[in-house]
């Protein structure tokens, strides 16, 4: 299988991501995760996507663009895509790739979630600066206040989880990346609309179900 999940920043992408590609065994391929590993090397590419990533801007089209159709291509077998296509230019451009590769994609799994929750589960979100694990507050807390249960470091509060922050990336999902579930609707792929507001395992058991019925489909 070959998805795109699509949902608002904090709709619980990353894990749902996880969890699809251990049970269907098909890579994960976060832009957020290629990103941040770029910075930490230092590369040219980390240092362009820093300031944009630290603010909660989108980073520019041509560098997520190129840096994940690398990725895809060098993928064997299918993925889930997280954090990508953000616009509807990067879908044309993730289109034409594949087009070029007789390939195409599978299925869109679309989260949908509140602002107002969306606001609560980022303010709250806490994560480790060693392993990358993540907490909340509230949701899921560590065994220690404030430590990594993974490798104890202190849990930090990302940059772009603050208020402020969340706020403006909010309003660039709904002003851009919104859009990117209109493009493959009119394009007639198969948009599967989830409801993310609830617990975790509830939305992983709704996503599995509707793929085990649309990998019945393709065969």
């Amino acid at each position: 299988m070959k998805l795109i999940l699509l949902g608002p920043p904090g709709a619980g992408k990353g894990t749902q991501c996880k969890r699809i590609s251990d049970k269907y065994e098909i890579a994960h391929l976060s832009s957020g995760d290629i990103l941040r590993a770029e910075r930490a090397a230092g590369t040219e590419l980390g240092q362009k996507a820093q300031d944009y990533m630290d603010t909660g801007r989108l980073v520019p089209d041509d560098v997520i663009i190129d840096m994940m159709i690398d990725a895809i291509k060098k993928s064997a077998g299918g993925y889930v895509l997280d954090g990508f296509p953000r616009t509807a230019v990067q879908a044309e451009e993730l289109d034409k790739a594949l087009f070029e590769a007789a390939e195409e994609i599978t299925g869109i799994i679309n989260l949908q979630v509140s602002d107002g929750r969306i606001l609560s589960r980022l303010t709250g979100r806490r994560s480790c600066p060693q392993c990358g694990a993540v907490y909340h507050i509230e949701n899921l807390k560590p065994r220690m206040e404030g430590i990594c249960d993974r490798d104890g470091q202190k849990l930090v509060q990302r940059t772009d989880d603050t208020p402020e922050v969340v706020a403006d990336r909010l309003k660039a999902y709904h002003e851009q990346t919104s859009a990117v579930v209109g493009y493959y609707r009119r394009r007639d792929k198969t948009v599967i609309d989830i409801d993310a507001a609830g617990g975790i395992d509830d939305v992983t058991a709704s996503i599995f179900s509707n793929l085990d019925v649309l990998c019945n489909r393709i065969g």
